[in-house]
């Protein structure tokens, strides 16, 4: 009698093979900020206008956040001069807006040009003479602390007094003015972030981003196997560059204003640099949960700072408190959670 072997259907074994099949990685990522994204939509509408605006400031910090992940989470390369690309951003698009009358639009892509431009020079003579650590962080700065002095001193950028961005009549799309409390803004805001999110994230899963994070890991084992180590550098600074002038473009479009030390002062690579450490560096999220947490408690500063309760009476009319906070929350999360938020949570769940 022969024997028969009772196999289930091909079409229930595909399903079920296809249900078994994870999601890639990217792809989950992606699933996880389309659902953020949706779930953050209607906030503008539920949210009092002073929170609005904190949500919109929040954003901006994504913006920057994420750029400065990509090249000192991902690629490895700390930069203690983001505050240059932010700048040079917030400075192109307000020059081409006030003095030759161009959309913000054009503005900020003619920002991301620039910024990524002066990046690739800048890192091409930086790793031409292989600085590293701590020597590419103090290049970074002192570059930035350069360009800040440059713009203050130079007539066609303002000199110290920087732009005004003129009002218009009405609202509009094209030159990205509406009411002060129009959800407009905001919404164009998580719309720049999150296309930034999909940008960081399609880059850290590509053959490129494999790339990258390898070099980071070890440039000599990637060096020896012959990948362009320069060529995927000057890439990654490029891209970081690019994503954190958009920021500074919304920056000046957002609050109509925009000067030297707004655009190109140590707080701004600062910030950048503590919502990364805050959340955690190299990973996905970590950009976003600092930028929430660091928002946030420049709001609570600013409060603090104009009606401090009477024990903290000396409070009132000082500056520098936000930084201070943010010092002293940097020092705890390097402590406590040296991989960050989002990076400790994520070592515990695989672990």
């Amino acid at each position: 009698m022969t024997g028969i072997t009772l196999t289930g259907r091909p079409g229930a074994d595909a399903a079920r093979s296809a249900k078994a099949t994870p999601l890639r990685p990217q792809n989950r990522q992606l699933a996880v900020l389309a659902v953020l994204l949706l779930l953050a939509i209607p906030l503008p509408l539920v949210l009092p206008p002073a929170q609005g605006a904190v949500a919109v400031r929040i954003l901006i910090f994504a913006l920057m956040a994420i750029g400065w992940n990509v090249m000192s989470g991902f690629g490895g390369m700390f930069s203690f001069g983001h505050a240059a690309f932010f700048g040079l951003g917030a400075y192109t698009s307000a020059y081409l807006l006030v003095e030759r009358g161009v959309s913000p639009w054009i503005g900020m892509l003619a920002g991301m040009a620039v910024a990524a431009a002066v990046a690739v020079v800048i890192g091409f003579f930086a790793f031409r003479y292989r600085l590293k650590g701590a020597y590419f962080a103090l290049a970074t700065f002192a570059f930035a602390e350069m360009l800040r002095l440059v713009v203050t001193t130079t007539e066609f950028t303002g000199k110290a007094v920087g732009f005004t961005v003129p009002l218009i009549q009405g609202s509009s799309l094209w030159k990205i003015q509406f009411a002060a409390d129009s959800p407009a803004y905001f919404w164009i805001a998580l719309a720049l972030a999150g296309l930034a999110a999909v940008v960081s994230i399609l880059f850290l899963y590509s053959r490129t981003g494999r790339y990258v994070t390898a070099i980071r890991d070890d440039e000599l084992a990637a060096a020896s196997l012959g990948t362009p180590v320069l060529r995927y550098k000057l890439l990654t600074v490029a891209l970081s560059a690019a994503i954190t002038a958009v920021a500074g473009a919304l920056y000046t479009q957002y609050y109509l204003f925009v000067n030297p030390d707004l655009a190109f002062g140590s707080s701004v690579s600062i910030q950048a640099i503590a919502a990364v450490v805050i959340g955690g560096i190299g990973t996905v999220w970590g950009p976003v949960a600092g930028a929430v947490i660091l928002g946030s408690l420049s709001d609570v500063t600013a409060t603090l700072l104009r009606t401090p309760p009477g024990f903290l009476d000396f409070l009132q009319g000082r500056s520098g408190l936000d930084v201070a906070v943010y010092a002293v929350l940097l020092i705890l999360i390097v402590r406590l959670l040296p991989k960050g938020i989002v990076g400790t949570i994520a070592a515990r769940w695989r672990g």
